[in-house]
């Protein structure tokens, strides 16, 4: 669908973040990035709903703000590489 990022959307899904609560903790599956299969597509970036993938610029590989990520797993369903895995949360 998406070639690269320059592809996709000219701003994210949304554009508020919950910088002032700590969302975190209603995580059952935490996003785990595969430096070796991410591509820099940025999609990832583009569709989480609270701005929870953190790209410091572009050519850097992303990460996830662990704080703030839910665990809703759009980011791994928008990944078309495969490079997000959502891993159960240890108990």
């Amino acid at each position: 669908m998406y070639e690269t990022y320059r592809d996709l959307p000219p701003i994210q899904v949304t554009t508020e973040t919950t910088v002032d609560m700590p969302t975190g903790t209603w995580r059952t599956f935490r996003p785990v990035i595969s430096a070796e299969r991410c591509t820099r597509c940025y999609s990832c970036w583009k569709f989480c709903p609270d701005l929870s993938i953190v790209v410091q610029q572009e050519g850097d590989y992303p990460y996830v703000d662990l704080f703030h990520c839910k665990g809703c797993g759009i980011c791994a369903n928008e990944c078309r590489r495969g490079a997000i895995t959502m891993e159960r949360e240890p108990l």
